[in-house]
């Protein structure tokens, strides 16, 4: 049965999705068969990995709302074993009519995931940047949560609403649910903010930080408008090393 793991932060723009594609990228060409869904209405996972239509009518949208099969709207990547449901544009109105789901709306996608975990490895969600049904239902149908950081302090501020929401989550939902991993993003050795901010996550997170920090990367930056994760787009820069490594911790942690 598929480990089902949501990558999510309230705050935009901390590598998320970068971490959540990428990081499926490198363990699906470890062998392991990974499935990617793509609860952002932004739709950037669906892009980093090939997917630039939005109005695809076999999307994670249709399977919410439509009562599609879940198996029906997976889709081939570019990389064997690396399997995707995409976003599209509806998905946007996707918090609107699950909300008139009178019984189980929080558990929606939690009763898709469960008719086809014994396919995969690992099930990763990317979730969109902000507490919301979508958000809420990615919590209850994963087994735990990556939390990836940005080191800067307004980063900080946005982690303690990002445990509130897990901590109501698991208090009222889904009991079992606990953060497996936190993800230095964006991280500069050479900066001094970048540490103590590093420092300040390990104070609070413990033996939950990844010991593999991802930098700054133009080459890790590029690739999603080129379609491709940094294993296909450029596997030698900065980047590429670090999300390999990376998905071999990961792969030691969470089995």
């Amino acid at each position: 049965m598929a480990k089902v793991i949501s990558f999510s932060n309230q705050k935009g723009g901390v590598g998320k999705t970068t971490t959540c594609v990428n990081l499926a990228a490198y363990i699906a060409l470890s062998g392991k068969k990974v499935l990617v869904v793509d609860m952002d209405p932004q739709g950037n996972a669906s892009s980093a990995l090939g997917f630039f239509e939005r109005t695809d009518k076999k999307s994670v949208y249709e399977v919410l709302c439509n009562n599609l099969s879940v198996g029906s709207a997976v889709k081939k990547t570019e990389i064997e074993n690396l399997f995707i449901i995409t976003s599209s544009n509806n998905l946007a109105g996707a918090e609107l009519e699950l909300a008139q789901v009178v019984i189980g709306r929080e558990r929606v996608l939690e009763e898709k995931i469960e008719e086809i975990k014994a396919f995969y490895d690992y099930i990763f969600i990317d979730c969109p940047p902000s507490l919301g049904l979508l958000t809420v239902n990615a919590l209850c149908a994963c087994d735990g949560v990556v939390v990836p950081i940005q080191c800067e302090y307004f980063a900080l501020e946005g982690l303690s609403q990002m445990m509130n929401t897990i901590k109501l989550v698991k208090k009222f939902l889904k009991p079992e649910i606990s953060v497996e991993g936190v993800v230095l993003t964006l991280y500069d050795s050479r900066s001094k903010l970048s540490k103590e901010v590093g420092s300040e996550i390990d104070k609070f997170f413990a033996n939950k930080v990844f010991s593999v920090k991802i930098p700054r990367n133009v080459r890790l930056a590029e690739a999603p408008s080129y379609g491709k994760p940094v294993a296909l787009y450029d596997n030698k820069c900065a980047g590429a090393v670090a999300y390999k490594a990376l998905a071999e911790e990961f792969s030691e942690k969470i089995k």
